[in-house]
């Protein structure tokens, strides 16, 4: 009688087993990064107070649908996508308040994330620092003062208000001067098939306001809506501070939805 049992599979090696499952997670990771959500990471001050340097944001792709820069990767080189195509697939329109990833349309690769303000068709005008729509004031309300640290390290300060858009979509922003230009602009007519975007933090944003720089943004360069802010940290410390009392880590911030 044979001791051997030939029903028995051997087991498979270890080793290969465990690059085999390494690969497969890495694909899925690829596919969900590509077709779902991508994490985005905030570097400077244009949309506080609603969003800090230092926050690390998902933003979900299928959002408005998939466009070549929702399948690019500045990293490898596809600054214009993977697949080069026009237009959009599976297209869905932003809403006044979303706050969106796009590609800079005067850029090569650079990513921007600011507030939708202006649809298609709409004129949008700043009048001594008020935002006006189609003509009429958004109403905003005094919250409190505030003091900052700018991009450039130096401390500022002025006012947030609280904006409510005419859908009902309400935000902060932040007000440091209602002079100037981009506080008393001319009649911005938006294009067909572009966007109006600015950011929350008024005075310290460069956004649709300047045409040469961003202006109006077409909708194919749309990248994705924000959904989460999953982790935040201030920057100021070594990482192991995590576990020390005077941790870098914002722990309000995280899981915050937007």
């Amino acid at each position: 009688m044979s001791t051997t049992d030939r029903s028995v599979k051997k087991p498979r090696g270890g080793f290969g087993e465990f690059v085999s499952t390494i690969i497969q997670a890495l694909v899925i990771a690829l596919l969900v990064q590509m077709f779902v959500f991508q994490s985005f990471y905030i570097p400077s001050g244009s949309m506080k107070p609603t969003l800090d340097v230092g926050d690390f944001l998902f933003v979900d792709k299928f959002a408005y649908g998939y466009s070549r820069y929702s399948f690019s990767y500045g990293v490898f080189g596809l600054q214009n996508g993977i697949i080069p195509f026009n237009g959009r697939i599976i297209e869905k329109t932003p809403k006044r308040g979303d706050i969106v990833v796009f590609r800079q349309p005067n850029s090569n690769g650079i990513d921007f994330i600011k507030r939708v303000i202006g649809l298609p068709g709409d004129k949008i005008q700043m009048q001594a620092g008020v935002l006006s729509i189609n003509g009429t004031p958004v109403p905003r309300v005094y919250d409190a003062d505030f003091t900052d640290t700018d991009d450039n390290g130096e401390q500022v300060s002025g006012k947030e208000y609280t904006e409510t858009l005419p859908n009902g979509v309400s935000y902060h922003v932040w007000k440091m001067t209602d002079a100037g230009g981009a506080n008393n602009t001319p009649v911005y007519q938006v294009p067909p098939g572009h966007y109006f975007m600015m950011g929350d933090n008024r005075d310290n944003s460069e956004d649709s306001r300047f045409l040469e720089a961003v202006g109006y943004v077409p909708f194919e360069n749309l990248i994705g809506k924000a959904r989460l802010i999953y982790f935040s940290h201030t920057g100021t410390g070594p990482v192991w501070s995590i576990f020390t009392g005077q941790s870098m880590v914002r722990w309000d911030r995280i899981f915050k939805p937007l």
